[in-house]
């Protein structure tokens, strides 16, 4: 059957939609009616129409633009939300403020596209076609993790970043802040992090490691640009989760701070390659100190409810020929330097737990991380679904279908990728998050998906943009609206590219 006209035109689709005749136009004139709570719902509909349009939106009691919370709208869940426009009044309602957020999203969708315009906009009728809309998220967690370890990214990018992902009903933003390439959030107790960790002497470009363009690249964050980063984004609706890496993917410290390493007298530089670097973590009280020092200022910054500590491509050599791993090993009772893996991710684990944090780890197999650890699988569904069978909570991240660095067509004219197999359009559309032969109880364990884009080959805001978009579109809808037909999905986008064009996005064509 064919799309709905309503459906035809948003992305992610609506749960329900049906048309109504008519049209509602703003004019300069027009006001809003907020309700109690829906305030910063206003306040974002203000933000985000005023540079194209110019419409004030001022606060009325017989406002015809409603916004409103109804905490007895329980089928709406935390995100969900009910949209009514007529030729004469716009009603938006959901139970909480996530909802009312989302549902800004869809005005700012049902308008013309030259409403997403940077600049004033003239001449243009603020119309929205009338409609009845009810619109519930498939999975909770819908995600799009960064990497400014490999390359910095400028803070007011970060910005952009989240608007996107706003305009896409992405709820979560994974900031990958540290790496073997880079250590991009300052702490206190520990400066030389980004002092000498935020510093790498050639930018790797090259798709062996041993390929630079010879320039060095620097960047860290300031606690003000951060603090100021997760206020924006929750303002949109979206929960930026910080990742520090650990006890692998860690050479950027241990450059910093030797002593922590299981060869304090080494002198390391931060790492110039991209790939699994074998220096690691040491398993000494004073390393456990500073992880824990370190993720006491992480959650200063970030209230996310998930923090994320990496934990996976750990190699084991460093801790096969140390003494002090190899007492640690004695002392605990474990059977060997692999047990070290789980033990180390299960004492952060446990720090985090009592600080009132779920730990969020990377899975190499879906059964390796704590229990208490929700599980990033990348590898395999398979893995997705031993971990979900185990009792962990999971995000399906299989870099077949999400991992955004690979090349989008085998086009030679392609803009720079990890080598590697292409990451279709269509390979993203087709990821469903809940693995094939998943029981009803692990189904219920998946809280959805993210999309990664790792910048070792992605130097510049436009280029995470070209291969970010418009595969995010895809990953978008798919998390929020669950299955669709490609073809339903192909010609939404289509539409939904005259938006992006719009706000700029360097996409790809």
């Amino acid at each position: 059957m064919p799309a709905h006209p309503l459906n035809a035109t948003l992305l992610p689709r609506p749960t329900t939609a049906r048309a109504r005749p008519g049209a509602f136009t703003f004019h300069a004139d027009t006001c809003l009616r907020v309700g109690t709570g829906a305030e910063d719902a206003a306040r974002l509909l203000r933000t985000l129409l005023a540079p194209a349009t110019g419409l004030p939106l001022r606060p009325a009691a017989d406002g015809p633009v409603a916004l409103a919370l109804d905490p007895h709208l329980t089928g709406l869940g935390s995100e969900g939300y009910g949209l009514t426009i007529g030729p004469y009044s716009v009603v938006l309602r959901a139970a909480r403020l996530t909802g009312l957020l989302r549902g800004v999203q869809t005005i700012r969708q049902l308008l013309p596209a030259q409403a997403l315009a940077p600049e004033p906009q003239h001449g243009v009728p603020w119309s929205l076609p009338c409609a009845e809309i009810t619109d519930v998220p498939h999975h909770p967690w819908r995600g799009a993790m960064l990497d400014v370890a490999r390359h910095f990214q400028p803070v007011d990018y970060l910005r952009r970043y989240v608007d996107l992902l706003a305009l896409h009903k992405i709820n979560v933003f994974h900031l990958h802040l540290t790496d073997d390439q880079g250590w991009r959030m300052p702490v206190t107790a520990y400066p030389k992090l980004t002092e000498i960790g935020g510093h790498r002497s050639r930018s790797m470009i090259g798709a062996t490691g041993d390929d630079h363009d010879g320039t060095p690249h620097t960047g860290a964050y300031t606690r003000a640009e951060l603090a100021g980063l997760v206020e924006y984004a929750a303002a949109r609706g979206v929960t930026v989760m910080p990742e520090i890496e650990m006890p692998g993917h860690v050479r950027a410290a241990l450059a910093a701070y030797p002593r922590l390493g299981n060869d304090p007298d080494r002198t390391l530089d931060v790492w110039t390659r991209w790939g699994v670097c074998d220096t690691v973590l040491g398993v000494h009280d004073e390393v456990l100190d500073f992880c824990r020092t370190v993720l006491d200022e992480v959650m200063d910054l970030f209230p996310s409810p998930y923090i994320h500590i990496g934990g996976d491509e750990c190699p084991l050599t460093e801790w096969e020929r140390s003494p002090v791993a190899e007492a640690r090993i004695r002392a605990e009772g474990l059977s060997g330097p692999a047990a070290l893996h789980r033990w180390f991710l299960g004492r952060v684990g446990e720090f985090l737990v009592r600080n009132g944090r779920h730990p969020v780890g990377w899975a190499e197999t879906g059964t390796e991380l704590p229990d208490d650890f929700t599980v990033m699988a990348w590898r395999d569904p398979a893995h997705a679904l031993a971990a979900a069978r185990h009792g962990h909570d999971v995000i399906n991240a299989h870099y077949r279908a999400t991992y955004l660095d690979y090349a989008q067509t085998t086009d030679p004219r392609e803009p720079r990728a990890q080598p590697g197999a292409v990451v279709a359009l269509r390979d993203v559309h087709g990821h469903d998050p809940v693995p094939t032969g998943a029981s009803p109880d692990a189904a219920a364990r998946v809280l959805g998906t993210q999309a990664q884009l790792w910048t070792e080959f992605a130097a510049t805001p436009e280029h995470v943009e070209h291969l970010t978009y418009p595969r995010l579109c895809a990953l978008a809808d798919r998390a929020w609206s669950g299955p669709t037909a490609w073809h339903d999905f192909r010609s939404r986008l289509d539409r939904h590219t005259t938006r992006l064009d719009a706000l700029g996005v360097h996409r790809h064509r």
